[in-house]
């Protein structure tokens, strides 16, 4: 019974892990949005500006603004580059579901070739406690990263560069929210998952050992 038990509560957080991870690469990896300012002209009225941006948050893409006394717009790009967290986040993501789908894979049809020798609850053990590491690295990073994508592309800080310009529409940032949230469900996840592989290892069985047999030895009365 306890076998069973240890089973089915590892192939469900396994479950949750590889959802959990899935959420947490595509919201961010998938991601794409504009910000808006309005340049006003008494030539023209008034124009809308958008300036796109997405994943990997490498602002390479040009935008361009009207200047009221020149006929010609100006071509200018968003400021950063905030790839690095967000690639690392993603990176990490995606690993993870793929260990994921290996160990599912494992426990589902290799669970007796799992528990025959102590090296493999070891190596999940060992890997499943770096991945918790990753997450917690990746997920702290992004959210930093995120913080700052959000300051590149407030419509209040373009609308200052630009003469005669006034704030537009604040991009929906609900999706790269969600990503943060998602990584640190995912650290969660995989810490207390360490807690069930911990027990299918040597380390929680010798710990045990001794206790029971001290139990077995006690003469009855």
């Amino acid at each position: 019974v306890e076998v069973l038990s240890s089973v089915a509560s590892g192939l469900s957080l396994s479950l949750f892990r590889t959802v959990f991870a899935i959420f947490a690469f595509a919201t961010t990896g998938g991601y794409s949005g504009t910000t808006h300012i309005t340049v006003k002209c008494p030539q023209t009225g008034d124009v809308d500006v958008q300036a796109v941006f997405g994943y990997p948050f490498r602002y390479s893409h040009p935008f361009k603004v009207p200047l009221c006394n020149v006929s010609q717009p100006n071509t200018t790009y968003l400021q950063g580059d905030y790839s690095s967290s967000a690639e690392f986040f993603v990176c990490v993501g995606v690993f993870g579901f793929l260990y994921c789908t290996v160990t599912l894979i494992i426990y589902l049809g290799y669970q007796n070739v799992y528990r025959q020798t102590s090296r493999g609850p070891i190596i999940d053990l060992l890997v499943t406690a770096a991945f918790a590491f990753l997450w917690l690295v990746s997920s702290s990073a992004w959210g930093k990263g995120l913080t700052d994508v959000k300051w590149a592309t407030n419509p209040n800080l373009l609308a200052q560069l630009y003469i005669n310009s006034e704030p537009g529409e604040f991009p929906s940032m609900g999706r790269l929210n969600a990503s943060v949230i998602f990584g640190f469900l995912n650290l969660i996840l995989w810490a207390g998952n360490c807690w069930f592989i911990y027990k299918e290892t040597p380390f929680h069985k010798d710990t045990s050992q001794p206790a029971t047999m001290e139990e077995e030895g006690v003469p009855g009365p």
